[in-house]
């Protein structure tokens, strides 16, 4: 049974990313992996580093994928084409995301809250809001 033990988004403010170096999907992943226990391991982790800064040429954005990881962690029982309710899921968090800050993409993203000082932090903090919202209603209905 998953259960929150602290907020993603307090995470993600308190630091995480400069503290442990770690890119927007890290940073998302790292952040769910603590606020659910859901004791991944290092290699597992290891995984989400290819997908920061949209996957490394500016596309979707990290911390939407970092999220996408956590949310497979977290609702996929065994295999994607065997509960495939992660798709809805994904859907939602895309669509929240678009909705709150006008893009999904990291270029975009970038474009319109990038910050020299703190460069995306507050993209991060708040999908990691939206994520965290996300998934704690979902949980609900399990």
């Amino acid at each position: 049974m998953i259960r929150k033990k602290e907020s993603i988004q307090d995470i993600v403010n308190a630091g995480l990313a400069g503290r442990e170096n770690l890119n927007c999907a890290e940073t998302i992943l790292f952040a769910a992996n603590q606020a659910y226990q859901l004791k991944l391991p290092p290699e597992a982790l290891k995984l989400s580093a290819a997908f920061g800064g949209g996957m490394g040429v500016e596309k979707s954005c990290g911390a939407i994928t970092g999220g996408i990881m956590a949310i497979s962690t977290i609702f996929v029982k065994d295999r994607a084409k065997v509960d495939e309710r992660f798709k809805e899921i994904n859907r939602k968090l895309f669509n929240r995301v678009q909705d709150e800050l006008g893009s999904t993409d990291c270029d975009r993203l970038k474009e319109m809250y990038r910050d020299e000082v703190i460069g995306c932090h507050n993209v991060i903090a708040r999908i990691g809001g939206i994520l965290e919202k996300l998934i704690d209603e979902e949980l609900k209905k399990t």
